[in-house]
Formats: C-alpha cells, sequence, structure tokens
C-alpha cells in the first residue's frame, strides 16, 4: 500500500515549505493543490483557467475542478510509494471524495493528517508581504525572508511581484474562508484519529522536527 499523508494548515501557515522538506525526507511525492492550477493554467487547460478565477478572489476552487486535478496527479508513477498531498483536501467533500478515490483505486487510504496550527493575526502578517518569483514561483517575504535586492529573486533574478491572493483584502478573505470550511475538515479527522496538532508559530526547523516525530 502507498504512504499517503495529508498536511493540513491555513494560507500562511508554512504548509508548502513543510511538505516539501517532508516528503523529500520520507521518499513521497509532493502534490500541491496550488502547483497543480498553476501547471493546468500554465497549459491553458479549462480546468486551470476555471481556478485561476476562484484563486484571484481569494475563494475555495469548486470540489469537481480540484478532485479531477488531484485524481489525474496520483496516477502519475512518482506516486506509486506514496504522496503528501498539500492543500487538498479542504472541505469534507473533498476528503470523503479522496478517501472513495483511493479505496478505488487500490492506493490504500490516509493513515496520518498533520495539522499545522497558526492564528489569525499571525497569518495575515505573514501573507501580507509575501512576493513571488516572476519565473519560478520562489517565495519570499518583506519580514521573515527578504530578497538579497528588492523586488529581485535571489534564485534565478527574475521579477518578484505581489500575487492577487497575497493582497491584504484578499488574504483576509482566504483565511476567513479557510476557517470557516476547514474546521468540519478537522473534525472529521479527529473522528477517524488521525490527526495531530502541529504548532506552526514555532521556527521552521522545529516545525519540521514536529511533524517529523508527529508521522513516525
Amino acid at each position: 500500500m502507498a504512504e499517503l499523508i495529508v498536511l493540513l494548515g491555513p494560507p500562511g501557515a508554512g504548509k508548502g515549505t513543510q511538505a516539501k522538506v517532508l516528503s523529500e525526507t520520507l521518499g513521497l511525492a509532493h502534490i500541491s493543490s496550488g502547483d497543480l492550477f498553476r501547471e493546468n493554467l500554465q497549459k491553458k487547460t479549462e480546468l486551470g483557467v476555471l481556478a485561476k478565477q476562484y484563486m484571484d478572489r481569494g475563494e475555495l476552487v469548486p470540489d469537481d475542478v480540484t478532485i479531477s486535478m488531484i485524481r489525474e496527479r496520483m496516477q502519475r508513477p512518482d506516486c506509486a510509494r506514496g504522496a503528501m498531498l498539500d492543500g487538498f483536501p479542504r472541505t469534507v467533500p473533498q476528503a470523503e471524495a479522496l478517501d472513495a478515490f483511493l479505496a478505488d483505486s487500490g492506493l490504500g487510504a490516509v493513515r496520518k493528517v498533520p495539522y499545522i496550527k497558526v492564528g489569525e493575526a499571525d497569518l495575515v502578517e505573514r501573507l501580507g508581504g509575501r512576493w513571488t518569483c516572476r519565473a519560478n514561483g520562489h517565495v519570499f517575504h518583506t519580514v521573515f525572508n527578504p530578497p538579497q535586492k528588492s523586488g529581485v529573486c535571489d534564485q534565478d533574478g527574475s521579477e518578484l511581484f505581489q500575487r492577487d491572493d497575497d493582497k491584504e483584502e484578499t488574504v483576509k478573505n482566504r483565511i476567513n474562508v479557510y476557517f470557516q470550511q476547514t474546521a468540519p475538515l478537522i473534525a472529521y479527522y479527529q473522528r477517524m484519529n488521525i490527526l495531530v496538532e502541529v504548532d506552526g508559530t514555532k521556527p521552521i526547523a522545529d516545525v519540521t522536527a514536529d511533524l517529523l516525530a508527529a508521522l513516525k
């Protein structure tokens, strides 16, 4: 059976950073719903264009769109050993659809769900200062991870810009939507006894250590 982990946390909790480190450490494919949306947009697929409209408004992408992308991604060869899902599921219907897909495909079931917990005020501060590399999506922050040269990516020299979904008004809406729609999902995994809460306000290395401990 494949090793399947769902990493939960609100926007700005550091899910993407932690998922990359954890997936490499554990030898699992990293499946980010955000990366899938961008991939589909770059390829100008119908699903990608539709997803972008919702993302720009700070709203959750409809389940049928997201699930279609996830199903396709999880059937690629690099998921044979297992995968870490980052940004999906976000609602109970998505979780139920994922469970059904895993059962039907013979991939197994979700083993553990670490939840990176961060308060709303901290999230607004984190996301409001986030800037993204235009060429390759490298992420910087005016306070926590500033570039060496303002407005320029350290890694490839391309322009840094602030995504529409990282602007303050949209950020607050994203956070509110997350907590409203995802709270039942947290309860869903708690009932299954596979949810583990991790304090996301600690230094990044400490959060990583806590997550690895939770996954043992």
